[in-house]
């Protein structure tokens, strides 16, 4: 192949990636799924994403590649990739104000004057483009102190994890969060997702617990459910072994963990999720959703075409329409009430497999039922798992978080966390 050629195609493929990630090609539909997967990288990592494309163009622009109208054309294609990945880095920029708006917008203007000490978040230190570009790929190691505990007796897939800092007194009584993994309940794992933020809130003084649950299609509704509230228990019951309060317990999950987390969170005390542990508390003083899942039955008309067909084959081996008492009791929509804890739900504007609008109608919900407050931050250019990558957007959301969390903790009344190391 040409040199010309190769600059081209290198070229055409970079400024699709680009323009695929400043608007996805299919929201609904098949196209939808390489909509995401092709968008994460450049929607969250554009610097880098840059920079290998800067390479990939060195690389096909040798021996006057430049030349002639596809060697000029396939230059223009990376100059306007270029271009296009600035414009993402800028508008991930607007994340925090976004995310202080949503704030603003529901807790009050003056907010912050209800976090009480020693309750206050630390300053927030400027993420810097050495620290995008370079991120501390190590946090699991520096944090994660008990591997592959046991909850329950499904394997490997009754697993959790404890984070925390290292000098953590075991006495401490530190606010606790547990993180719900995602992929669509047939696929993931505790590790890597939700480890930005809960890095940021370790290193603040939490314990965080993330755990494995049973995966269809082996597992059926409900037995993920039954896991998640199995392992709160386990949480709630031990969690001060590891120095954390049993009594200051939040939940957070992204993607089919919003939902679980989120149902869980509305579901305290619903016998038929907590089988041989009727008893027992899952009960939790936040949830903090991440483009979730909350309505199985599409009573409000947000939902893909080709959920219920997922649905059906993967997760409940039923046909809606002849067990829908099941689904609906599965949707977290279904449970939203008066008793709901306060919630900050976080959905991305450009997410390409959890329509947008399911989160607005379940806040919609929270908002018109719970006597708590309900946040909503909506986040303008944001992929599906946008913080799953140590991105602006996912560090700005761990510090939106870490402060409704704070004014949670300020009210809800706890011990005092423990200070951060730097």
């Amino acid at each position: 192949m040409k040199p010309s050629s190769r600059l081209l195609l290198s070229g055409a493929a970079a400024a699709a990636h680009t323009a695929n990630a400043i608007k996805p090609v299919a929201v609904q539909g098949p196209l939808s799924v390489p909509a995401f997967a092709f968008g994460l990288v450049p929607s969250e990592l554009p610097l880098q994403t840059g920079l290998f494309q800067v390479a990939a163009a060195a690389l096909a622009g040798r021996r006057g590649a430049t030349r002639g109208l596809r060697g000029k054309l396939g230059l223009a294609f990376h100059v306007g990739a270029a271009a296009g990945l600035v414009a993402i880095h800028r508008k991930s920029t607007q994340a925090g104000p976004v995310l202080e708006a949503a704030l603003v917008d529901e807790l009050g203007a003056n907010y912050r004057s209800r976090i009480h000490e020693p309750f206050s978040p630390q300053p927030e230190a400027p993420v810097t483009r050495r620290r995008l570009l370079m991120p501390d790929l190590r946090v699991r190691k520096r944090y994660r102190v008990g591997r592959d505990i046991s909850y329950g007796d499904a394997g490997r897939r009754n697993h959790l994890d404890v984070w925390r800092r290292a000098d953590l007194p075991d006495d401490a009584q530190a606010p606790v969060l547990f993180q719900v993994h995602g992929g669509a309940w047939t696929m993931g794992m505790k590790e890597g997702q939700a480890e930005t933020l809960m890095a940021h809130l370790a290193e603040r003084g939490w314990v965080c617990v993330t755990a494995n649950y049973r995966l269809s299609p082996r597992a059926t509704w409900p037995d993920h459910i039954v896991d998640v509230k199995k392992a709160l228990a386990w949480t709630k019951a031990t969690i001060a072994e590891h120095g954390g309060d049993p009594g200051f317990v939040v939940i957070t999950g992204g993607s089919a963990g919003g939902h679980l987390a989120s149902l869980a969170a509305l579901t305290p005390h619903v016998t038929d999720f907590q089988p041989g542990f009727e008893d027992a508390d899952t009960s939790v003083a936040a949830a903090v959703p991440f483009y979730g899942v909350y309505d199985f039955v599409n009573r409000h008309s947000t939902s893909r075409p080709d959920m219920q067909p997922f649905l059906e084959a993967r997760l409940f081996k039923s046909k809606m329409n002849e067990d829908r008492a099941r689904w609906e009791q599965a949707s977290t929509i279904t449970h939203v009430g008066p008793h709901a804890p306060p919630f900050f739900v976080l959905h991305g504007g450009n997410d390409s497999l959890v329509p947008v609008e399911q989160a607005r109608t379940f806040v919609d919900e929270l908002r018109k039922e719970s006597t708590q407050p309900a946040v909503y931050a909506e986040l303008p250019g944001a992929q599906h798992a946008f913080e799953i990558l140590p991105s602006v957007r996912a560090y700005a959301a761990a510090h939106a978080v870490e402060r409704f969390l704070a004014v949670v903790r300020s009210e809800h009344g706890g011990e005092t966390p423990a200070e951060s190391v730097d």
